[in-house]
């Protein structure tokens, strides 16, 4: 038996607006089936929804999560998939990474700044 899920039930599981659901389908990410005004969406829909959030929540754009379906749809289908979603898993960390160093490296700049700061003030009779 099938079992459909309309917007309201998948916009309470996951947390989302409807607005953000219609978004992905207008992005072509899900395809629900339409009943008259009425989106019905499968168990597929439901688990491509789950995945595309979670691309999300780790950065990923909409263009990158459509080529991570697509690879999926066409030769060499999972397998190539997997592939591309380690390459773009791995482009991700070390965008991250980077991120990180350049956060540390900021923060030590401004560490070295304030010390000026207060050696200045110390010198000139300020305390702080």
């Amino acid at each position: 038996m099938n079992k459909y899920y309309t917007i309201t039930e998948l916009t309470r599981e996951f947390g989302v607006s409807t607005r953000t659901l219609r978004f992905y389908e207008d992005e072509g990410l899900i395809h629900p089936e339409r009943r008259g005004r009425t989106r019905l969406f499968r168990q597929a829909d439901r688990r491509l929804i789950g995945e595309i959030l979670r691309g999300r929540r780790i950065g990923f754009t909409i263009a990158e999560i459509r080529e991570i379906i697509q690879v999926y749809k066409e030769p060499p289908g999972e397998v190539g998939q997997l592939k591309l979603l380690m390459k773009r898993v791995e482009e991700k960390r070390e965008d991250l990474r980077q991120k990180r160093k350049d956060i540390d490296d900021t923060l030590t700049e401004l560490d070295h700044i304030e010390e000026s700061c207060l050696g200045r003030l110390a010198e000139i009779g300020v305390g702080t």
